[in-house]
């Protein structure tokens, strides 16, 4: 009686804390993105002071030595410093909590996207108007070529270094201005080939200007089109939405995915969910459908919220697992242990076994972590009941009782054709 009152306290106990860990796991996720929006938020900082220094340095060096290509290189910067401050301010927003925005404010840095695609693209037109207005001669070399030179180092390090951590971070505001970067890096790298033509006698500068003008409207169009898309509530990349319906359809307990609706937030991803699952009752099936989300969360840590609604149905027949010492042979008290499982399909309404077959274990003679894999490869099989021995603690009953699979005893299974599955449960 003690044994069996222990068991019950651990199976509630560890219930209580499966109903609360979605919670918990959805507030953890939502400090981990806020501290991710935070160290992307100094990094634009950064950005900003970093685009005003070479948006002076190339401007000064482009009048003193009439390079018309580094002066519009130096426009190129000088609107990134307004790029990089609606990034700033975007992800400073993004970071924000309000009771009127239930789904947050992660679109804060989609707007900043936004802003930083329309400061390139004039950007692009101010040089090129430079390009096909300005006069042809020939800059100072001397005074140029070291300036873009060190601009073109410069540019592309931080450019590269800005893509990684936005990647990182999963911010979208950040990646942009990382690309806004490495194209000014083009143009500047275009400005260098310039200068050192010009040094031969080549007078390059106005054809270096106009390419580095559509190299900055490439840049600013498809940033644009990358905002739009996310202000208009695009669905997240069809190989991750499979990724997400693979993993809760693997679920032992679940049928299949009905419906998946997901959009994106800042290069975050929302989600909800239906989910077709094998449940005599509601109440299990909310249970499941919360263990779903968790394991979404966990898999995914680009998904900043998700809701699954379970909708409960029964098949006409069920699936139950048996460890046998052999095929044929009797029952294999330990359940990480047994070599072969007896797979039964039984008719829900006439309780007859209308399919059966053996199979193997792959997992019962490892000497560490038997019961979590040998639990994990059960689940895989997706079963409804599994007949044991006795009742016990070990890790792969609690694996299969934390799915919702129920645990028959072996002694009742013959007497109980009454249950809802047609065998008394153990819990």
């Amino acid at each position: 009686m003690e044994k069996n009152y222990r068991i019950k306290k651990r199976a509630n106990d560890f219930s209580q804390n499966q109903a609360l860990e979605p919670l918990k796991k959805a507030r953890d996720e939502a400090d981990t993105s806020r501290t991710d929006i935070k160290r992307a938020r100094k990094r634009a900082a950064i950005s900003i002071c970093l685009n005003f220094i070479l948006a002076f340095g190339k401007g000064l060096a482009g009048i003193l030595s009439g390079s018309s290509a580094l002066l519009g290189d130096a426009i190129h910067s000088a609107t990134d410093i307004i790029g990089s401050t609606a990034t700033f301010f975007g992800l400073w927003l993004a970071g924000k909590q309000h009771p009127s925005f239930p789904y947050g404010l992660y679109k804060a840095e989609t707007v900043a996207t936004l802003v930083t695609s329309m400061a390139v693209i004039v950007a692009g037109y101010e040089i090129a108007r430079r390009a096909l207005l300005g006069p042809d001669t020939l800059p100072d070399v001397k005074v140029a070529l070291p300036v873009a030179v060190a601009s073109l180092v410069i540019t592309l390090a931080f450019g590269l270094y800005q893509l990684r951590s936005g990647r990182r971070l999963h911010s979208i505001a950040l990646e942009a201005d990382a690309r806004d970067y490495l194209a000014d890096g083009l143009s500047t790298a275009v400005v260098v080939v310039s200068l050192i033509g010009a040094y031969f006698g080549l007078r390059l500068d106005r054809w270096a200007a106009g390419a580095v003008s559509v190299f900055v409207f490439w840049s600013g169009g498809q940033l644009l089109l990358r905002a739009v898309r996310d202000l208009m509530d695009e669905a997240i990349d069809r190989e991750t939405e499979r990724e997400i319906i693979g993993l809760v359809e693997s679920h032992a307990r679940v049928e299949h995915v009905l419906r998946c609706l997901s959009r994106t937030a800042g290069g975050r991803f929302i989600l909800d969910l239906d989910v077709v699952i094998r449940s005599h009752s509601q109440e299990l099936a909310d249970k499941i459908a919360h263990l779903l989300e968790n394991e979404i969360y966990q898999h995914f840590p680009r998904v900043v919220m998700v809701s699954v609604k379970p909708h409960s149905r029964q098949s006409t027949h069920f699936r139950r697992l048996t460890p046998v010492k052999e095929p044929g042979g009797p029952i294999e008290p330990h359940l990480a242990r047994a070599p072969w499982f007896l797979v039964e399909t039984v008719d829900r309404k006439s309780h007859e076994t209308i399919g059966q077959e053996y199979v193997q274990s792959p997992h019962w003679q490892e000497e560490t972590k038997k019961g979590l894999l040998v639990g994990r490869w059960l689940l895989g099989l997706k079963p409804d009941q599994v007949v044991v021995a006795e009742i016990k603690e070990g890790t792969a009953a609690v694996l299969l009782k934390e799915a919702g699979v129920e645990l028959i005893l072996a002694k009742d299974s013959a007497s109980t054709e009454q249950d809802n599955y047609g065998l008394k449960s153990s819990s």
